[in-house]
This record gives structure tokens, C-alpha cells and sequence, in this order.
């Protein structure tokens, strides 16, 4: 059987058919079918934060993007461009907590990897612009800013990556703080771009988006640490 892989989704407003602005849980497609490419088979989670026994079903653990995570989990108060989900991040500190607690292999996506951070207690910068001075990681609405990151050698994403240091960035917010976790990625203006826990089987955090790209060696090392297996870099590499 494929692992099973649940991702966390939103609830917005949604339109199709007949239908309008029907509040709706929903994710990209693109991470859907990156985990599919993968080998594993996507299973996407509602916000809920009663419970994490949805957990014991799963082989692993993706946190996609979407809002910014409310600063009143890493004690801060709400500058005017954040725009937070309090509900979501609830639900998804409850599963991620959780997984944590199981080892079970999990990959953070742009504001999964911010949550990730925080929930090693960590902190974020609400608003990148204002500390490095240019908009590069979020160029307009809807579009994908490409640059390059540098990886520390021996870390987890150096070994996925190799030489290939191209990233899609979409996000106005970054990791200020790491916490318990390292940061192991970082683009030519110092921003974190990745962060990890070498101690744990899989806990990886990108700020980028993979997703886009499809990118089968993120995704292949998150379904290979879903079966048990160690992820060979190299049998990965394939896009």
C-alpha cells in the first residue's frame, strides 16, 4: 500500500458551477498530486482541533501554505499587513504537536515551515520588506518569485537538492527565530529559506514552494521516510 499522506487544508470562501462563495475546504491541487508523483497517497485534514487521532492513520505529515500564523503564539502583537487564521493554527499545532510527539515524518511548506518554527519556539518577522528592505520574496499577487538559497553542507535539503539551488517564493513573512530546530537554508539576502531537525526521522521545513515544481525529491524523501525507508538523495533527484 502507498503511504498515506494528510495535508492540512483551508477554509475559504469558494466558487464553481452553480455555486458561490460556499465556504469550503480546499488545498491546491499541487500538493496533492506532488504527494501522487511521490508515491503516496494524499488524504487532506479539515481544520479540527479537538483531536489528534486522525495521526494514528497516517504515514506522514504535510503542512501546506496559506495565512500568516497569528503572533499571539510566539508572543507578539499584530502588525497591520499580518493576516492571520487563528482557527487553523489551532487545529494544526494540535496534529503537529502530535506528530512530533509520534516521530512521524513531516514536511513543512512556507507557512508550515513558519509553524514548524514556532512550535520549536521560535518567532517570525510579520513583514519581511520592513527588515530587508525589498519585495523580492513576494512579487505581486499569484506570482512565484524565482532566486537561488545556499545550503549547509551535511544537512538534510543539502543532500536532496545537490547542486540545484533554485526556489519559488511566495510570502511576505519569515522565520526570525528557528527555536529548537536549525536552519540549514538561507537565500543570498539571509533569509531562512529551510530548517530541520537532524535529530528526528523527518522534520523539514521549506519556505519556498515545491509543490509548483512538482518537485519528486521533497516530496520522494517525505514518502520514503512515510514507508520507513531512509531517503537516498539520489534516487529522489528525479523531478
Amino acid at each position: 500500500m502507498r503511504p498515506i499522506i494528510g495535508i492540512t487544508t483551508y477554509v475559504l470562501p469558494a466558487t464553481w458551477g452553480v455555486w458561490r462563495d460556499l465556504p469550503s475546504a480546499l488545498v491546491p491541487h499541487d500538493y496533492v498530486e506532488s504527494v501522487r508523483l511521490a508515491g503516496g497517497r494524499a488524504v487532506l485534514l479539515p481544520p479540527d482541533d479537538l483531536d489528534a487521532d486522525v495521526l494514528g492513520r497516517l504515514d506522514g505529515l504535510l503542512l501546506a501554505g496559506g495565512p500568516d500564523v497569528d503572533p499571539a503564539r510566539y508572543g507578539a502583537d499584530p502588525e497591520p499587513l499580518t493576516v492571520a487564521h487563528p482557527e487553523r493554527d489551532a487545529a494544526e499545532l494540535v496534529l503537529l504537536r502530535a506528530a512530533l510527539d509520534r516521530d512521524l515524518p513531516i514536511l513543512g511548506v512556507c507557512r508550515g515551515m513558519q509553524l514548524l518554527a514556532v512550535a520549536a519556539g521560535g518567532t517570525l518577522h510579520q513583514h519581511l520588506p520592513d527588515i530587508i528592505g525589498h519585495e523580492k520574496h513576494r512579487l505581486a499577487p499569484g506570482v512565484y518569485s524565482e532566486q537561488s538559497a545556499t545550503f549547509v553542507p551535511g544537512s538534510r535539503i543539502a543532500a536532496l537538492l545537490g547542486d540545484d539551488a533554485t526556489i519559488h517564493c511566495f510570502h511576505h513573512q519569515g522565520v526570525a527565530d528557528a527555536g529548537s530546530l536549525t536552519v540549514t537554508g538561507r537565500a543570498v539576502d539571509g533569509v531562512p529559506e529551510a530548517i530541520e531537525d537532524p535529530d528526528r526521522r523527518f522534520v523539514l521545513g521549506v519556505q519556498w514552494h515545491p509543490e509548483v515544481s512538482r518537485d519528486r525529491r521533497l516530496f520522494g524523501a517525505l514518502v520514503a521516510a512515510a514507508t520507513g525507508d531512509k531517503e537516498d538523495p539520489a534516487a529522489c533527484a528525479d523531478r
